[in-house]
C-alpha cells in the first residue's frame, strides 16, 4: 500500500498554546461517513474511536483484528485527506507489533497521530509503567517526528472510582511524556482532579468528554489541553438509529417480511 502523507507537525502544533481557543475538540468518526460529516461541520482534525469502529465492524470493543482495524483508519483518513482533515487513530495497546512494524503500518493509513494505552489488550490489566515508557520509547524512536503519540493511562478505567486519586495516573503520565508522548490521555479522570493533573505532567493533557460531564470548553478550563469523546458519539448515534428502528416497526407489519 502506498503511504497517505500527513502532516504531523500540524498536528501537534494544535495541541499547543492553546489559551484563549479552548481546547483541542477531536470528534470521533467510526467509518468515512461519518468522518465526511465531521469535516463537513469544519473539523480540521478527527480521532478515531477504537469501541466505534469495533462496533461498526460487529465485534466488541477490544477484539478488532489488526488488519481490519489498520484498514478502517485508512479509510477514514481518506476519506477526508482532500479537505486536509488530519486523523489520530486509536489503536489500542498496539496489537503486540513490534514498534517499527507498527509506526510503518500506522503511516500507511495516513494517519498523523495515535493512542496507545496502558492496558493489556487480552487481560484488561495495568501494565508495569516503566516497560510501557520503554515500549512508547521506542516507538518514539521508530517515529521520529511522523506522528503525534497519545500516551493513555487507565488507571481511573482500571482503579477504584470510588476513591479517585491523581497520584498513580500522574505517575504513569510523566514516564510516558518523558518516554516521547506528545499529549497524556488519562481517560476517566474525574473533572475536579484535571487542574492537579495538568499542572504536573509536562505534555498536554487529553480529557474524555462524557454526555453527563462538563462541555469541552470547560473541560479546557480546568486544563485538558485536548478533548476526545471515546465511543460515545458512535453510541449516540446507535441510538437514534434505535430510535429511528422502533419507530419504522410501528408502521409495519414486520412479521410479514
Amino acid at each position: 500500500m502506498t503511504p497517505i502523507t500527513g502532516n504531523a507537525a500540524a498536528f501537534r502544533g494544535l495541541h499547543h498554546d492553546r489559551a484563549g481557543r479552548g481546547p483541542l475538540v477531536l470528534p470521533g468518526p467510526w467509518d468515512p461517513a461519518s468522518a465526511r460529516v465531521f469535516a463537513a461541520a469544519g473539523f480540521r482534525a478527527l480521532a478515531t474511536p477504537s469501541a466505534g469502529i469495533a462496533a461498526s465492524l460487529g465485534y466488541d470493543d477490544g477484539s478488532t483484528p489488526a488488519d481490519e482495524m489498520f484498514t478502517a483508519v485508512a479509510r477514514i483518513a481518506r476519506a477526508v485527506a482532500e479537505d486536509g482533515v488530519m486523523v489520530s487513530a486509536d489503536i489500542e495497546d498496539g496489537y503486540g507489533l513490534p514498534p517499527a512494524e507498527l509506526v510503518e503500518r500506522l503511516l500507511e493509513t495516513g494517519a498523523v497521530g495515535c493512542n496507545l494505552e496502558d492496558s493489556d489488550r487480552t487481560t484488561g490489566r495495568l501494565k508495569d509503567p516503566a516497560e510501557q515508557a520503554e515500549w512508547l520509547a521506542e516507538v518514539r524512536a521508530a517515529a521520529g517526528d511522523r506522528l503525534v503519540i497519545n500516551a493513555r493511562t487507565d488507571t481511573f478505567l482500571r482503579g477504584d472510582r470510588t476513591a479517585p486519586d491523581a497520584t498513580s495516573a500522574i505517575a504513569r503520565a510523566r514516564l510516558y511524556a518523558l518516554a516521547g508522548a506528545d499529549c497524556v490521555y488519562p481517560i476517566l479522570a474525574p473533572a475536579e482532579l484535571l487542574p492537579e493533573i495538568a499542572r504536573a505532567v509536562p505534555a498536554p493533557v487529553n480529557a474524555i468528554a462524557l454526555p453527563n460531564g462538563p462541555a469541552p470548553r470547560e473541560l479546557g478550563e480546568l486544563g485538558a489541553a485536548r478533548v476526545t469523546f471515546g465511543g460515545g458519539l458512535h453510541r449516540r448515534t446507535m441510538a437514534m438509529v434505535e430510535d429511528l428502528a422502533n419507530g419504522l416497526r410501528k408502521t409495519v407489519d414486520v412479521t410479514a417480511n
